[in-house]
């Protein structure tokens, strides 16, 4: 029996899986046309593949001669957000949140970025096979951005359908100039607690409020006094963040609500910040409620919990780094023409979160995660990366992960996202 071909995808065939996985986000756990897309593909070119792991999870394994076990992945769920873009091929599809909200959805963190680079990825790996000798996994990972992909993959019994890597190895896209690579040793993203916390009062008439508890003003007061957190009991020299994302209450102006809900975003980068500052979110919304005369203590619910993304801090990343340089030196003259400069940078931990260490984590293996630059060169003119904080702080035009206006270009960041995982790869296989 022969064994399937596989060809290196072109500029062109990149840009097209783009475009189209970038005008159909799916949400977390509904990835169902995205992963009907890599199935396909990876069968194609000779995987084993193994669909439905957590889902909608799909991994494909390839197998030549005896030697490491390397694990690519990809994040493949779009965001509840409308797009704002005005790219010819922005989307307009919506759906329905699990909370009931209907909704626009987009691809506003490049997870159509990452699936595609990996797909290139796992063709040019299956089609220079003769290369390398050992074992390579693609996971095509669902509900990233709810923080339960990884680990429902985990769960589903991942590393008992397929082989226990030996490193994990990922990407991002983030809004940095094309020809950037941002590779951070220990810590490397923050760990992120997400809540829904809901607010009981008594209902009524607008025109008596005298007769009511309005939990739209205990609300308010919490949100005001959840911002004192940070300020006020986070130390100068600790990190954290409190985002009050989501505001909910009522239906018309003159009817006082019985309940208002908040959904409340942590970020944090030690286990001792994220206790302080968990600790401070129940006592001010629990003393709030009470100072307003609250029927019933408020409700908490956690909605998504992602642990700290911790790269190795030895030689697995000292090896994927000088492996990354290699390549975007090798493509010089592209990034140069894109008006670029290649470089492999160490910025400081990102606030943003990823659940890519619960694969590694659960595999015992060391994990090498890096953000790809996939911005606009002439928009960072004048820019000093060293002040960049990750997603915020950026030059004027330049959206950060999660806006409606998110837009990288797709070239040369898909040749460039391609390049750096198979460089990545091949200094592990054999």
């Amino acid at each position: 029996m022969s064994t399937p071909t596989a060809r290196a995808l072109t500029t062109g065939q990149l840009t097209a899986i783009y475009t189209d996985l970038h005008a159909h986000p799916e949400l977390a756990f509904a990835e169902h046309r995205t992963a009907g897309i890599v199935v396909d593909r990876l069968r194609g070119w000779g995987y084993d593949v193994h669909e439905g792991i957590g889902g909608t999870g799909v991994v494909g394994v390839l197998t030549h001669g005896e030697g490491p076990c390397v694990l690519l992945r990809a994040d493949m769920d779009g965001l509840p957000v409308t797009e704002r873009t005005g790219l010819p091929y922005a989307s307009t599809d919506t759906a329905t949140t699990p909370d009931g909200h209907e909704s626009g959805t987009m691809h506003a963190c490049g997870h159509d970025v990452h699936v595609t680079c990996l797909l290139g990825a796992a063709a040019e790996l299956a089609d220079r096979r003769d290369e390398w000798a050992g074992t390579l996994v693609v996971l095509f990972q669902p509900a990233e951005e709810v923080g339960g992909g990884a680990r429902g993959m985990v769960a589903d019994g991942l590393y008992d359908r397929v082989p226990v890597p030996d490193v994990v190895l990922g990407q991002h896209v983030m809004p940095l100039p094309v020809g950037v690579v941002n590779l951070t040793p220990g810590p490397a993203m923050a760990a992120t607690d997400s809540l829904r916390i809901t607010l009981h009062g008594t209902g009524g008439h607008g025109s008596s409020p005298e007769a009511t508890i309005d939990p739209v003003v205990m609300a308010a007061a919490t949100v005001m006094r959840l911002q004192g957190i940070v300020s006020r009991e986070v130390g100068a020299g600790e990190k954290a963040v409190v985002t009050v994302g989501s505001v909910r209450a009522g239906t018309q102006a003159n009817i006082i609500p019985d309940r208002a809900e908040l959904q409340v975003n942590v970020r944090t980068f030690t286990a001792p910040v994220r206790e302080r500052v968990l600790t401070a979110i129940h006592r001010i919304v629990d003393a709030e409620a009470a100072a307003s005369g609250a029927p019933r203590p408020p409700e908490y619910e956690e909605i998504a919990t992602f642990n700290l993304t911790v790269n190795d801090d030895g030689d697995a990343t000292a090896r994927t780094r000088e492996a990354l340089g290699a390549a975007l030196e090798a493509r010089r003259s592209i990034v140069e023409a894109a008006g670029g400069t290649p470089v492999v940078v160490t910025l400081p931990p990102l606030p943003g979160s990823e659940d890519v260490g619960d694969l590694a984590t659960a595999a015992g293996a060391p994990l090498v995660y890096w953000n790809l630059g996939g911005f606009d060169t002439a928009l960072f003119d004048g820019f000093d990366l060293a002040s960049a904080t990750g997603m915020g702080n950026l030059p004027e035009g330049v959206a950060p992960n999660h806006s409606p206006y998110f837009a990288p270009v797709p070239e040369p960041t898909l040749d460039l996202g391609v390049a750096m995982l198979v460089a990545a790869a091949e200094e592990w296989l054999d």
